[in-house]
């Protein structure tokens, strides 16, 4: 049989595989993170029916190439560009994300770990982030437990961001406070049996609210108290869920059963007579010169309701003026800069990923928690990897292997995560469709070798008639 029916039948079989490679590229074109591959082509080994020979100074001949007849050609290569990234898609689902950059998300099957550029995740029955097409854990780093804002970059693990435990905030008791504001001299609030009214909305270490009623006078009984000395009293605490007092006066019960003003249920607070800027507190309405200008005043638990917290509220923001019986002296929970006002339970409202892959819940009760890190990782022959289906990678000896901890995407300064979008097929239908013409004309040649050696052959045969 002649040497070409066979190089003919390789070249259709070579072309065959590209035409597969080929359809299966197009086929993935819509393919979330779905990167091509291309075939290149060897020549196969050659049948060398006469040796080289060099040139021959005593007989004065030359030297005689080789003579050497091709067997076809094979596949060389089927090569993945998994360096071009696709197009993106917006989707608006805050768990589709999208890697920029050479690395890959790390999954886990529950026996091995794998590698994919799909970042079409969500978040199954237990609370994992998971890859929708297979279940796979997304895997990444959680926090330091010593340091719970801060990352602790270990071997990868599953990342459950609504465990039962991340679903809800802790909640948080009020620890400062301050009343500020004008008070007008004038005012005949402050002469009223009731005084001036203001609050303070507060926490227990429990989350529970309760607000504290003050009166401010500038008398003490029915002795009117000298100028600028104001008797502050703490009259009432208030439940905020039911809007009555937790203060039983039938049982006898008063407002120091629960808390007090630095051990008292009244204090006295003095201002400048000619600035009306405030000089501090103190147990005494005659002192001149009170000694705690400096200190807070403390609302202080007395043991009857173990869940109130010290409060330590600040006064001198406040001061006296003759302005025209309009006082604005108010409570406010918290120090000045809004810190320490304290917080209820808070209850899971949203989670946010960063573009370094941190995942953030958003509580209602005004905090935020790190839940974890999105873990990638890189290697150093990407077309290494051996592709296992649904979107996934494993590594290879010649891809390198993976060192089980991974890396933040943003180290390299390129990389980064983006939410609400996915990475599309890097397929180029152009080029795909240029190549599939070639292909079938490679196809079609080969073909004509075995039709044209087939009628050599017959030739041969109708010689004997």
């Amino acid at each position: 049989m002649m040497r070409s029916l066979f190089s003919g039948v390789a070249g259709l079989r070579t072309h065959q595989t590209r035409m597969d490679v080929i359809g299966n590229n197009i086929a993935n074109v819509n393919t979330v993170g779905f990167k091509s591959s291309n075939v290149t082509f060897q020549e196969l080994m050659y049948q060398t029916t006469q040796n080289a020979s060099g040139a021959n100074e005593d007989t004065g001949r030359g030297g005689i190439n080789a003579k050497q007849i091709g067997l076809g050609v094979s596949t060389a290569a089927i090569n993945t560009t998994v360096a071009t990234e696709g197009a993106s898609q917006s989707t608006g689902n805050p768990f589709d994300i999208q890697i920029s950059g050479d690395s890959f998300f790390i999954v886990n099957s529950g026996q091995q770990n794998y590698f994919t550029r799909a970042g079409a995740f969500y978040v199954d029955g237990v609370g994992n982030l998971a890859m929708t097409s297979n279940g796979f854990n997304v895997m990444g780093w959680q926090p330091d437990p010593d340091r719970p804002d801060l990352i602790k970059k270990d071997t990868v693990s599953p990342l459950r961001i609504m465990s039962a435990a991340n679903m809800t905030a802790e909640p948080e008791a009020t620890t400062a406070g301050y009343l500020s504001g004008i008070i007008d001299k004038n005012s005949t609030q402050l002469t009223s049996d009731s005084g001036l009214i203001s609050n303070i909305a507060f926490y227990d270490s429990l989350g529970y609210s309760y607000v504290a009623k003050f009166s401010v006078s500038s008398k003490d009984g029915t002795d009117a108290l000298p100028e600028g000395v104001f008797k502050l009293t703490l009259t009432d605490i208030i439940d905020s869920a039911t809007n009555k007092s937790i203060v039983d006066t039938d049982a006898g019960e008063t407002v120091g059963t629960y808390m007090n003003l630095s051990g008292n249920e009244s204090v006295y607070i003095h201002y400048d007579t000619k600035t009306g800027k405030y000089l501090g507190w103190d147990t005494s309405k005659t002192q001149t010169d009170p000694g705690n200008a400096e200190s807070t005043l403390d609302l202080t638990t007395t043991g009857a309701k173990d869940s109130f917290s010290t409060i330590g509220m600040r006064l001198d923001e406040s001061v006296m003026y003759d302005n025209n019986e309009t006082s604005t002296f108010a409570g406010t929970a918290g120090d000045y800069n809004g810190n320490h006002a304290g917080r209820k339970v808070g209850t899971m409202s949203g989670v946010s990923v960063q573009t370094d892959g941190k995942i953030y819940a958003a509580y209602d009760n005004g905090t935020t928690r790190l839940l974890g890190q999105i873990a990638v990782t890189s290697f150093a022959n990407p077309s290494g990897l051996e592709k296992v289906g649904d979107n996934l990678y494993s590594a290879t000896m010649n891809s390198g292997l993976f060192d089980g901890i991974g890396k933040d995407v943003t180290s390299d300064g390129v990389g980064k995560m983006t939410t609400g979008v996915l990475e599309m097929s890097n397929v180029d239908l152009s080029a795909e469709f240029t190549d599939m013409i070639t292909t079938q004309r490679g196809f079609q040649a080969n073909s004509r070798i075995i039709t044209v050696s087939d009628s050599m052959i017959e030739e041969l045969t109708n010689l004997k008639r």
